[in-house]
């Protein structure tokens, strides 16, 4: 009888344990899932660069290979105003875009990102946000960069 107390007040704390334990876990993932969708909107407004008349074309290409280097899916169009991949038909998958802005002689270029699966329902974490908010961060951080760098070779 006194092996049946003690496994019930084991269990009794391990119970009592594991649901102190799922709050304090749904407020860190909580956390992260913001702080995600902070780095996320930051990654947007810095995926975007103005370029004067003379050097425009050159980074309108340079963006469409970018694109290409890093889209999970082909491009489906690629004018003088809008780069467009296809939409993925599986979860997880990254698709690409910009768009190129006339701005007094020069233009803005702006990427854009989307996941399939990467939002649930009312915008709530997806079963595949962890992997694409990654993707796209690193894609979206590293486009003036790439811009930059290819463009000064050219």
């Amino acid at each position: 009888m006194k092996k049946i107390v003690a496994f019930a007040r084991i269990a009794l704390v391990a119970f009592v344990l594991a649901g102190c334990s799922s709050p304090v876990k749904q407020a860190e993932q909580a956390q992260a899932f913001l702080h995600n969708e902070t780095n996320l909107l930051a990654a947007q407004r810095n995926a975007t660069v103005s370029c004067a008349p003379e050097n425009c074309d050159a980074a309108w290409a340079l963006t469409k290979r970018y694109i290409q280097q890093h889209s999970d899916t082909p491009v489906t169009r690629a004018d003088a105003v809008a780069i467009e991949t296809d939409v993925p038909d599986d979860s997880g998958k990254a698709a690409f875009s910009a768009s190129r802005d006339a701005k007094g002689a020069g233009a803005t270029l702006t990427l854009f990102a989307q996941c399939r699966g990467m939002y649930g329902p009312d915008s709530a974490k997806g079963s595949d946000y962890d992997e694409c908010a990654e993707k796209i961060l690193k894609v979206q951080n590293g486009y003036v960069a790439f811009l930059r760098a290819h463009a000064s070779s050219q």
